[in-house]
């Protein structure tokens, strides 16, 4: 599968170029449009009890649409909920990944996705705690609310994020989460900042520009004005 994406950043389109045979797994209503030729399926990949904790635990969808591209090729053209950027994210078999919550949008058929509990890290920051576990040997569509940024930690470097910009990360990171100001409730609130996660590299972060949860908290307040 070969990845082309257009009119990003802020409202990327990504089209997913399959060879003959091949199959891309996407998230449900995810698609725009596709090449003539192209057959779907919709399944709960894994069985039903796989697709009810993908769904409840990790917050996509049930079922995962499977398009298989006819013997001369095909493409599939795939756009995200939220706008903004999309990218995709190679998996190695020795370097699986943590993606967060509404950030998977599609995954090439050598990797395999399957919901993960991050820890009470994520569910004290506001994630949920579960997200999806990518491993295997492809590529993961990943969209983002905004732009993307990419951070790449040196062995033993550190860097503090805010949990609602965290996208996705290297398993192999330690991390912690804490408040803004460590130990002071009221100063973190005061600052406007609540939880940050401290990553310890070596690896890879990856990030949204905007914070969707926020961005939601925001259009209620304007709404109920």
């Amino acid at each position: 599968m070969k990845v082309e994406l257009r009119h990003n950043p802020s409202s990327t389109v990504a089209r997913c170029v399959l060879a003959g045979g091949e199959p891309v797994r996407v998230e449900a209503g995810a698609m725009v449009a596709h090449s003539a030729g192209m057959t779907l399926e919709a399944r709960a990949e894994g069985g039903i009890l796989a697709g009810l904790k993908r769904s409840i635990m990790s917050g996509e969808s049930f079922f995962v649409s499977t398009f298989t591209a006819p013997a001369g090729g095909g493409w599939v053209d795939l756009a995200p909920t939220l706008p903004g950027d999309m990218l995709a994210l190679p998996i190695a078999a020795d370097r699986p990944y943590f993606i967060n919550r509404g950030g998977w949008v599609a995954h090439s058929a050598g990797v395999r996705v399957e919901s993960q509990w991050g820890g009470f890290a994520n569910l004290f920051g506001g994630e949920g705690g579960f997200g999806l576990r990518a491993e295997g040997q492809g590529d993961v569509v990943v969209a983002v609310f905004g732009a993307i940024d990419t951070i790449d930690l040196a062995s033993g470097e550190q860097v503090s994020i805010d949990t609602g910009h965290v996208v996705a990360y290297d398993l192999s990171m330690q991390f912690t989460i804490r408040r803004a100001v460590p130990g002071r409730s009221l100063q973190s609130l005061k600052s406007g900042e609540g939880l940050v996660f401290d990553f310890t590299g070596p690896g890879r972060v990856l990030l949204q520009t905007r914070n969707p949860r926020a961005f939601a908290s925001w259009t209620a307040s304007v709404s109920s004005s």
